[in-house]
């Protein structure tokens, strides 16, 4: 496994120099910046991480104004409380997708932003807890708590809030491969472990968050 500066020397050959490099890197949010974010937002972005997966994500995106309208700006409390006319409603309405399987994750997920938020205060002061050094493990946490956070859903969805972490995407995962970290995208805890472990490592040794270390590490194939 090459060091992180070694990965890093790669990545800004590839893209023209340090600089040009930098400008491609983002940072995540601190704790207070993420707690302080309404839970409402939390369930919004979410929701429509969700829509996008396996869709045209232009699509979702151009539809999202409607989306929030039908949802009412997606407060948890109400969208947790969703009922059979709600459903109804929404699987009829040409404002969103209308995918009901997606609909009814809306009122699960809802259930889990309210739950996170009444036992930390918000559900940005829950993610912004998290340790990055196990970053795993909240994946793992989202998948059995919320709805349709498997694959790449959740890991996006932490990406665009803010928090700390990194994301497989392909580029990721051919320099993951080309370090004898894994031999190919990372399904088992045991490969989720050894990935976690793998950023840990290039964490400490470059003092970088997990978000910049996973663009670095994408940049130095794609």
């Amino acid at each position: 496994m090459r060091t992180f500066q070694e990965i890093y020397n790669i990545s800004t050959v590839r893209k023209g120099g340090k600089t040009a490099l930098e400008a491609l890197l983002d940072k995540p949010k601190s704790p207070a910046q993420l707690a302080a974010m309404p839970d409402d937002r939390w369930l919004a972005c979410l929701t429509k991480c969700v829509f996008q997966a396996g869709f045209n994500w232009k699509v979702v995106e151009n539809m999202w104004p409607g989306f929030e309208e039908a949802f009412e700006g997606f407060a948890p409390e109400r969208c947790a409380m969703l009922h059979g006319d709600d459903f109804d409603r929404l699987i009829t309405d040409k404002r969103i997708v209308r995918h009901g399987a997606k609909i009814r994750a809306v009122q699960n997920n809802a259930v889990f932003i309210t739950e996170l938020a009444r036992t930390h205060g918000s559900a940005g002061a829950a993610f912004g807890a998290w340790a990055p050094s196990d970053f795993a493990g909240l994946l793992g946490f989202m998948k059995k708590r919320g709805a349709r956070l498997g694959g790449h859903t959740g890991q996006y969805f932490l990406r665009f809030m803010g928090v700390d972490g990194f994301i497989l995407s392909h580029d990721v995962v051919l320099r993951l491969i080309a370090e004898s970290i894994v031999d190919k995208a990372p399904a088992s805890q045991k490969d989720m472990r050894a990935v976690q472990d793998s950023f840990n490592v290039w964490l400490v040794e470059s003092g970088r968050s997990l978000t910049e270390i996973s663009r670095v590490l994408a940049l130095s194939v794609g």
